[in-house]
């Protein structure tokens, strides 16, 4: 990538490198902070969600229609955000989108019936999907342009973040209405925007859209599109898996631990907890792991390691136990997603994101209902052992995809 040369000889060009060593830094400062924001943000929301079923008076089915809007709108807008991310450029529509997600964030507590807060959520999950799409594919550019695979630093940012927003909804959901808290987090949302936003605007895309491999190149030809197409789905195949686990350990874990293992309420409510923590862990050591081992083997050892901590949360006889294998499970997946995605955006640029990014949104969405099916036919841990098998299958895509060599190691 002729960029990526030039960026590596102004590193090495005294003051001009110092200037794009610091340019770089800036901007994966700001990203960063934008992946925070996004977690932030949509825990804020998470934690409202029974005093908003409470205010518009909506039983549980009602909820979960007006819930779909958010994935209705996510689905829809993630599929828009790569075209515009093409157009006009990833750094722009972040902070757009940005903007977008804090303002929409004050609306669900000021509705007062199930089909008004459907509508508003369909303006938040549209927002929610766009800010994913766009910050992920500024990231795999900056990711380019670094030379350094730091693309699950990012997504420990975003992890992170979730975990300060759903503990600082705890802490003030006492004392604050859900309208004086989501206007606040707006009023927060739109204050960081203004902080990092003009970093991102300052300083384009290191790695633009005519660098990447998306477009065909001289000698490649059709067939050479069709298999980066090809691989970009089994890449978000490979998110999807990933996803399915953490939606269905999120609404399902808990009470696996409650009902089938007789847990005490607070150590049942620790056992996702306990797979946040471990997943933002390895996240956080991400970058260093795939340095150590590369992005294939980082994947397929991801998935083994899933599937292992699965099966043994799923399926072992005590309590303390299946904490163990969740938060194997957690350090398993830390990685899975952001390679995915990674690999998908060096593929496609912004468009194998976005592909990348829905099937892995759909993979949220599937394992909830999915688990629950399972478990009414079968039983839940049972139904909790697809994680693993999933898991297991994303290891064996991500080892049959090796050969799909993306920006850094395979």
């Amino acid at each position: 990538m002729p960029l990526l040369n030039k960026v590596r000889t102004a590193v090495s060009g005294g003051t001009r490198g110092d200037t794009a060593i610091l340019s770089l830094t800036r901007l994966r400062t700001a990203l960063t902070l934008f992946f925070a924001l996004d977690g932030f943000l949509f825990a804020g929301w998470v934690v409202r969600i029974p005093a908003i079923k409470q205010q518009t008076g909506a039983s549980a089915g009602d909820l979960g229609l007006a819930l779909l809007g958010v994935s209705a709108g996510a689905v829809v807008t993630m599929t828009l955000t790569g075209r515009l991310c093409r157009r006009y450029g990833s750094h722009p529509v972040t902070v757009v989108t940005a903007v977008l997600l804090s303002l929409s964030l004050a609306l669900p507590p000021l509705t007062r019936s199930p089909l008004a807060l459907g509508l508003v959520l369909l303006v938040f999950g549209a927002a929610y999907g766009g800010i994913n799409v766009a910050m992920n594919s500024a990231a795999v550019d900056l990711v380019a342009a670094l030379r350094r695979p730091v693309m699950p630093s990012f997504h420990a940012a975003f992890s992170l973040g979730g975990m300060l927003g759903a503990g600082l909804g705890g802490l003030v959901a006492g004392a604050l209405s859900p309208t004086a808290h989501l206007l606040g987090l707006t009023a927060a949302g739109l204050l960081l925007t203004a902080a990092a936003g003009p970093v991102l605007l300052r300083h384009p895309s290191p790695a633009p859209p005519e660098a990447l491999p998306a477009r065909p190149k001289a000698g490649g030809g059709p067939a050479r599109t069709a298999g980066a197409r090809r691989a970009v789905v089994v890449f978000g195949v490979i998110a999807l898996c990933t996803a399915y686990g953490e939606g269905a350990l999120a609404d399902w874990g808990a009470l696996h631990l409650a009902q089938d293992l007789a847990a005490h309420p607070g150590v049942a409510a620790a056992g996702y907890s306990l797979f946040a923590l471990t997943m933002t862990a390895g996240r956080l050591s991400g970058t260093a792991l795939l340095e150590r081992l590369g992005q294939t083997r980082t994947l397929v050892a991801g998935g083994l390691t899933a599937a292992a901590g699965m099966l043994l949360g799923a399926l072992a006889p005590t309590v303390w136990a299946a904490l163990l294998g969740f938060a194997v499970t957690g350090l398993g997946l830390a990685n899975i997603f952001p390679v995915a995605v990674a690999r998908a955006g060096a593929l496609a640029g912004p468009s194998g994101v976005a592909t990348a990014s829905t099937l892995g949104y759909g993979g949220m969405l599937l394992g909830p209902p999915s688990i629950g099916f399972l478990a009414d036919w079968f039983s839940l841990p049972v139904a909790l052992t697809t994680v693993a098998v999933l898991a297991a299958g994303a290891a064996a895509m991500g080892w049959a995809a090796r050969d799909r060599r993306a920006s850094g190691r395979s």
